[in-house]
Protein backbone atom coordinates (compact mmCIF):
# COMPACT_ATOMS: atom_id res chain seq x y z
CA UNK A 1 0.00 0.00 0.00
CA UNK A 2 1.18 3.58 -0.68
CA UNK A 3 2.14 6.34 1.64
CA UNK A 4 -0.80 8.05 -0.10
CA UNK A 5 -3.02 5.88 0.03
CA UNK A 6 -2.52 5.42 3.59
CA UNK A 7 -2.89 8.52 4.22
CA UNK A 8 -6.14 8.81 2.88
CA UNK A 9 -7.28 5.79 4.45
CA UNK A 10 -6.55 7.40 7.58
CA UNK A 11 -8.59 10.04 7.31
CA UNK A 12 -12.20 9.60 9.44
CA UNK A 13 -15.07 11.47 8.51
CA UNK A 14 -14.40 14.58 10.82
CA UNK A 15 -11.36 15.26 8.84
CA UNK A 16 -13.05 15.93 5.96
CA UNK A 17 -12.38 19.50 4.42
CA UNK A 18 -15.81 22.01 3.62
CA UNK A 19 -16.15 22.89 0.32
CA UNK A 20 -14.13 26.04 -0.17
CA UNK A 21 -16.65 28.05 -2.04
CA UNK A 22 -18.81 27.22 0.62
CA UNK A 23 -17.52 28.25 3.10
CA UNK A 24 -16.72 32.01 1.55
CA UNK A 25 -20.34 32.18 1.35
CA UNK A 26 -20.79 31.52 4.48
CA UNK A 27 -18.61 33.76 6.25
CA UNK A 28 -19.81 36.40 4.32
CA UNK A 29 -23.47 35.80 5.04
CA UNK A 30 -22.49 35.30 8.84
CA UNK A 31 -20.60 38.45 9.23
CA UNK A 32 -22.97 40.62 7.28
CA UNK A 33 -26.22 38.83 8.62
CA UNK A 34 -27.90 38.64 5.32
CA UNK A 35 -28.13 36.35 2.46
CA UNK A 36 -29.30 39.18 0.15
CA UNK A 37 -26.20 41.32 1.50
CA UNK A 38 -23.54 38.40 0.74
CA UNK A 39 -25.12 38.19 -2.90
CA UNK A 40 -24.45 41.45 -3.25
CA UNK A 41 -20.81 41.59 -2.10
CA UNK A 42 -19.91 38.03 -3.90
CA UNK A 43 -21.89 38.74 -6.81
CA UNK A 44 -23.88 36.20 -6.75
CA UNK A 45 -27.39 35.62 -6.54
CA UNK A 46 -29.40 35.10 -3.57
CA UNK A 47 -30.55 31.57 -4.78
CA UNK A 48 -26.54 30.73 -5.33
CA UNK A 49 -25.68 31.65 -1.66
CA UNK A 50 -28.88 29.45 -0.20
CA UNK A 51 -27.35 26.67 -2.58
CA UNK A 52 -23.86 27.27 -0.76
CA UNK A 53 -25.36 27.09 2.38
CA UNK A 54 -27.38 24.25 2.03
CA UNK A 55 -24.43 22.53 1.32
CA UNK A 56 -22.56 23.61 4.06
CA UNK A 57 -25.13 22.63 6.54
CA UNK A 58 -25.15 18.85 4.37
CA UNK A 59 -22.02 18.86 5.65
CA UNK A 60 -22.20 19.44 8.97
CA UNK A 61 -25.36 17.76 9.28
CA UNK A 62 -27.28 20.52 11.32
CA UNK A 63 -28.14 23.90 10.83
CA UNK A 64 -25.99 26.91 10.63
CA UNK A 65 -28.33 29.47 10.70
CA UNK A 66 -31.81 30.29 11.26
CA UNK A 67 -33.94 32.26 8.81
CA UNK A 68 -35.69 35.10 10.24
CA UNK A 69 -37.34 36.55 7.45
CA UNK A 70 -35.06 39.07 5.64
CA UNK A 71 -32.17 38.22 8.35
CA UNK A 72 -30.42 35.63 9.60
CA UNK A 73 -29.15 34.86 12.49
CA UNK A 74 -26.19 31.69 13.31
CA UNK A 75 -26.99 29.12 15.26
CA UNK A 76 -24.31 27.68 17.82
CA UNK A 77 -22.79 25.47 15.57
CA UNK A 78 -22.86 28.39 12.94
CA UNK A 79 -20.88 31.03 15.73
CA UNK A 80 -18.40 27.94 15.96
CA UNK A 81 -17.73 27.87 12.74
CA UNK A 82 -17.79 31.29 12.17
CA UNK A 83 -14.68 31.89 14.79
CA UNK A 84 -12.37 29.92 12.26
CA UNK A 85 -13.75 31.24 8.63
CA UNK A 86 -12.61 34.37 9.01
CA UNK A 87 -9.12 33.06 9.93
CA UNK A 88 -9.08 30.63 7.18
CA UNK A 89 -10.09 32.71 4.39
CA UNK A 90 -7.30 35.22 5.27
CA UNK A 91 -4.74 32.56 5.68
CA UNK A 92 -5.99 31.51 2.20
CA UNK A 93 -5.49 34.83 1.02
CA UNK A 94 -2.01 35.19 2.30
CA UNK A 95 -1.47 32.33 0.61
CA UNK A 96 -1.98 33.56 -2.68
CA UNK A 97 -0.22 36.81 -2.14
CA UNK A 98 2.70 34.87 -1.49
CA UNK A 99 2.31 32.55 -4.68
CA UNK A 100 1.81 35.61 -6.92
CA UNK A 101 4.49 37.85 -5.12
CA UNK A 102 6.25 38.09 -8.04
CA UNK A 103 2.73 39.44 -9.87
CA UNK A 104 2.02 41.63 -6.99
CA UNK A 105 5.79 43.35 -7.29
CA UNK A 106 4.56 45.01 -10.97
CA UNK A 107 1.05 46.22 -9.96
CA UNK A 108 -1.21 48.30 -6.74
CA UNK A 109 -4.61 47.49 -6.11
CA UNK A 110 -6.58 50.39 -4.38
CA UNK A 111 -10.04 50.93 -3.19
CA UNK A 112 -11.85 54.35 -2.88
CA UNK A 113 -15.58 55.82 -2.77
CA UNK A 114 -17.01 56.43 -6.32
CA UNK A 115 -16.63 60.19 -6.00
CA UNK A 116 -13.22 60.86 -4.65
CA UNK A 117 -12.06 58.42 -7.57
CA UNK A 118 -13.38 60.15 -10.68
CA UNK A 119 -12.58 63.70 -9.05
CA UNK A 120 -9.60 63.84 -7.29
CA UNK A 121 -7.63 60.25 -7.63
CA UNK A 122 -8.57 59.50 -11.73
CA UNK A 123 -7.27 62.82 -13.26
CA UNK A 124 -4.03 62.56 -11.31
CA UNK A 125 -3.33 58.87 -11.94
CA UNK A 126 -1.71 60.14 -15.43
CA UNK A 127 1.46 61.47 -13.52
CA UNK A 128 1.98 58.27 -11.56
CA UNK A 129 1.91 55.96 -14.70
CA UNK A 130 4.12 58.22 -16.64
CA UNK A 131 6.17 57.91 -13.66
CA UNK A 132 6.34 53.74 -13.00
CA UNK A 133 4.68 53.11 -16.60
CA UNK A 134 5.63 49.03 -15.32
CA UNK A 135 3.02 49.29 -12.56
CA UNK A 136 -0.24 47.84 -13.14
CA UNK A 137 -3.12 50.09 -11.30
CA UNK A 138 -6.23 48.70 -10.36
CA UNK A 139 -8.96 50.64 -9.01
CA UNK A 140 -11.71 49.98 -7.20
CA UNK A 141 -14.62 52.61 -6.81
CA UNK A 142 -17.30 51.56 -4.30
CA UNK A 143 -18.90 52.64 -1.31
CA UNK A 144 -18.28 48.97 0.58
CA UNK A 145 -15.72 49.46 2.96
CA UNK A 146 -12.36 47.07 2.09
CA UNK A 147 -12.61 43.48 4.15
CA UNK A 148 -8.77 43.72 3.73
CA UNK A 149 -8.98 39.64 5.29
CA UNK A 150 -10.90 38.36 2.39
CA UNK A 151 -9.75 40.99 -0.32
CA UNK A 152 -7.11 41.31 -2.31
CA UNK A 153 -6.94 45.22 -1.87
CA UNK A 154 -3.58 46.32 -0.79
CA UNK A 155 -5.00 50.07 0.42
CA UNK A 156 -8.06 52.26 0.65
CA UNK A 157 -9.04 55.59 0.93
CA UNK A 158 -11.93 55.74 3.44
CA UNK A 159 -13.62 59.60 3.77
CA UNK A 160 -14.57 59.27 7.28
CA UNK A 161 -13.56 60.04 11.37
CA UNK A 162 -10.08 58.24 11.25
CA UNK A 163 -9.50 55.74 14.27
CA UNK A 164 -10.27 52.41 12.30
CA UNK A 165 -9.69 49.31 14.29
CA UNK A 166 -7.24 47.22 13.70
CA UNK A 167 -5.98 49.06 10.82
CA UNK A 168 -2.96 51.12 9.79
CA UNK A 169 -4.32 54.70 8.91
CA UNK A 170 -2.96 58.49 8.48
CA UNK A 171 -4.53 61.30 7.35
CA UNK A 172 -4.57 62.23 3.76
CA UNK A 173 -6.11 65.23 3.50
CA UNK A 174 -8.91 67.61 5.35
CA UNK A 175 -12.06 68.59 3.51
CA UNK A 176 -14.34 71.75 3.62
CA UNK A 177 -17.39 72.93 1.82
CA UNK A 178 -17.79 75.22 -0.11
CA UNK A 179 -21.14 77.15 -2.40
CA UNK A 180 -20.22 76.24 -5.75
CA UNK A 181 -21.82 76.85 -9.73
CA UNK A 182 -20.99 77.06 -12.93
CA UNK A 183 -19.60 80.70 -14.54
CA UNK A 184 -22.76 80.49 -17.08
CA UNK A 185 -25.54 79.74 -13.77
CA UNK A 186 -23.68 82.60 -12.48
CA UNK A 187 -23.89 85.29 -15.43
CA UNK A 188 -27.46 84.26 -16.22
CA UNK A 189 -28.78 84.51 -12.07
CA UNK A 190 -27.49 87.71 -11.73
CA UNK A 191 -26.11 88.92 -7.98
CA UNK A 192 -24.67 85.99 -6.47
CA UNK A 193 -21.90 87.53 -3.60
CA UNK A 194 -24.36 86.98 -0.41
CA UNK A 195 -26.65 84.09 1.24
CA UNK A 196 -29.43 86.31 0.96
CA UNK A 197 -29.00 86.72 -3.10
CA UNK A 198 -29.59 82.33 -2.85
CA UNK A 199 -33.47 82.30 -1.43
CA UNK A 200 -34.71 81.84 -4.75
CA UNK A 201 -32.36 80.11 -7.07
CA UNK A 202 -32.17 76.43 -8.08
CA UNK A 203 -30.15 74.35 -5.24
CA UNK A 204 -28.60 70.74 -5.91
CA UNK A 205 -28.49 68.53 -2.67
CA UNK A 206 -25.79 65.99 -2.33
CA UNK A 207 -27.00 62.62 -0.90
CA UNK A 208 -23.99 60.82 -0.98
CA UNK A 209 -24.15 57.88 1.63
CA UNK A 210 -20.89 58.80 3.30
CA UNK A 211 -22.59 61.85 4.60
CA UNK A 212 -20.39 63.89 7.28
CA UNK A 213 -22.42 64.39 9.92
CA UNK A 214 -21.13 67.79 10.59
CA UNK A 215 -21.38 68.93 6.66
CA UNK A 216 -24.80 71.16 6.21
CA UNK A 217 -27.46 70.40 4.12
CA UNK A 218 -29.09 73.31 2.59
CA UNK A 219 -31.31 73.63 5.18
CA UNK A 220 -28.63 73.68 7.65
CA UNK A 221 -26.93 76.00 5.82
CA UNK A 222 -29.78 78.59 5.78
CA UNK A 223 -30.92 78.47 9.37
CA UNK A 224 -27.40 79.12 10.03
CA UNK A 225 -27.32 82.64 8.47
CA UNK A 226 -31.15 83.22 9.81
CA UNK A 227 -32.44 83.41 6.30
CA UNK A 228 -35.48 81.15 5.73
CA UNK A 229 -36.42 79.38 2.95
CA UNK A 230 -39.59 77.54 2.45
CA UNK A 231 -38.58 75.27 -0.24
CA UNK A 232 -34.94 74.62 0.31
CA UNK A 233 -35.64 70.97 -0.06
CA UNK A 234 -36.67 71.21 -3.61
CA UNK A 235 -34.02 70.75 -6.40
CA UNK A 236 -31.90 68.22 -8.42
CA UNK A 237 -30.62 65.34 -6.06
CA UNK A 238 -27.72 62.58 -6.35
CA UNK A 239 -26.48 59.96 -3.84
CA UNK A 240 -23.19 60.84 -5.08
CA UNK A 241 -21.10 64.03 -4.42
CA UNK A 242 -19.70 63.46 -8.10
CA UNK A 243 -22.79 63.95 -9.59
CA UNK A 244 -24.23 66.89 -8.33
CA UNK A 245 -20.76 68.73 -8.53
CA UNK A 246 -21.05 67.66 -12.40
CA UNK A 247 -24.87 68.99 -12.56
CA UNK A 248 -23.75 72.20 -11.34
CA UNK A 249 -21.10 72.49 -13.74
CA UNK A 250 -23.82 71.63 -16.05
CA UNK A 251 -25.17 74.98 -14.55
CA UNK A 252 -28.17 73.25 -13.02
CA UNK A 253 -27.97 75.06 -9.81
CA UNK A 254 -25.86 75.87 -7.08
CA UNK A 255 -24.29 73.05 -4.52
CA UNK A 256 -22.74 72.39 -1.31
CA UNK A 257 -19.66 70.72 -2.80
CA UNK A 258 -16.42 69.06 -1.19
CA UNK A 259 -13.86 71.51 -1.92
CA UNK A 260 -11.34 68.74 -2.50
CA UNK A 261 -13.67 67.33 -5.56
CA UNK A 262 -14.62 70.24 -6.83
CA UNK A 263 -10.70 71.93 -6.79
CA UNK A 264 -10.29 70.89 -10.24
CA UNK A 265 -13.45 72.58 -11.75
CA UNK A 266 -12.44 75.44 -9.56
CA UNK A 267 -9.20 75.46 -11.06
CA UNK A 268 -9.78 75.07 -14.62
CA UNK A 269 -12.78 77.55 -14.47
CA UNK A 270 -15.76 75.04 -14.97
CA UNK A 271 -16.47 76.22 -11.30
CA UNK A 272 -16.42 79.48 -8.93
CA UNK A 273 -17.61 80.35 -5.43
CA UNK A 274 -18.91 83.54 -6.06
CA UNK A 275 -20.16 84.48 -1.94
CA UNK A 276 -17.63 85.95 -0.28
CA UNK A 277 -17.94 83.22 2.22
CA UNK A 278 -14.98 81.23 2.85
CA UNK A 279 -15.04 77.47 3.32
CA UNK A 280 -16.22 76.03 6.11
CA UNK A 281 -13.72 73.08 7.38
CA UNK A 282 -16.21 69.58 7.80
CA UNK A 283 -14.82 66.90 11.03
CA UNK A 284 -14.74 63.79 8.35
CA UNK A 285 -11.16 64.13 6.36
CA UNK A 286 -9.77 61.57 3.60
CA UNK A 287 -7.61 58.68 5.40
CA UNK A 288 -5.31 56.36 3.68
CA UNK A 289 -5.45 52.50 5.61
CA UNK A 290 -4.26 49.36 4.78
CA UNK A 291 -3.87 46.09 7.79
CA UNK A 292 -1.16 46.64 10.36
CA UNK A 293 1.71 44.89 9.91
CA UNK A 294 1.58 44.44 5.93
CA UNK A 295 4.47 44.43 3.85
CA UNK A 296 4.51 46.40 0.32
CA UNK A 297 6.12 45.39 -2.59
CA UNK A 298 8.00 47.97 -4.24
CA UNK A 299 5.26 49.31 -6.84
CA UNK A 300 3.09 49.90 -3.94
CA UNK A 301 5.53 51.92 -1.87
CA UNK A 302 6.07 54.02 -5.17
CA UNK A 303 2.28 54.57 -5.29
CA UNK A 304 2.31 55.23 -1.75
CA UNK A 305 4.97 57.94 -1.88
CA UNK A 306 2.82 59.20 -5.07
CA UNK A 307 0.14 59.76 -3.39
CA UNK A 308 0.84 61.47 -0.29
CA UNK A 309 2.90 63.88 -3.09
CA UNK A 310 -0.02 65.14 -4.53
CA UNK A 311 -1.88 65.76 -1.05
CA UNK A 312 -2.21 70.13 -1.42
CA UNK A 313 0.78 71.20 0.19
CA UNK A 314 -1.82 73.21 2.87
CA UNK A 315 -2.69 70.46 4.10
CA UNK A 316 0.36 67.64 4.93
CA UNK A 317 -0.34 64.22 4.71
CA UNK A 318 0.95 61.90 7.69
CA UNK A 319 0.44 63.77 10.47
CA UNK A 320 -1.85 61.33 11.91
CA UNK A 321 -0.89 57.77 12.03
CA UNK A 322 -1.44 54.60 13.87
Amino acid sequence: MSRATQRKNDVSTNDLLPPFLALRVFEAAARLASFSRAADELDISPGAVSQHIKSLEEFAGQPLFRRLGRSVELTDAGRAAFAHAGVVLSEMLHAGRAMRSATRGRRISISTPPSFASKWLIPRLSHFQDSHPEVEVRLSADMTLTDFSTSDIDMAVRYGPGAYENLHFERLMAESVIVVCSPRFAEETGSLTSAADLVNIPLIHDDASERDPSCPSWSMWFAARGLRRTDVERGLRFNQSSLAIEAAVEGKGMVLAKRQLAQRDLNEGRLIAPLTEEAAPVAFAYWLVWPRGRRFEPSQNAFLTWLRGQVIASDPPADQTA
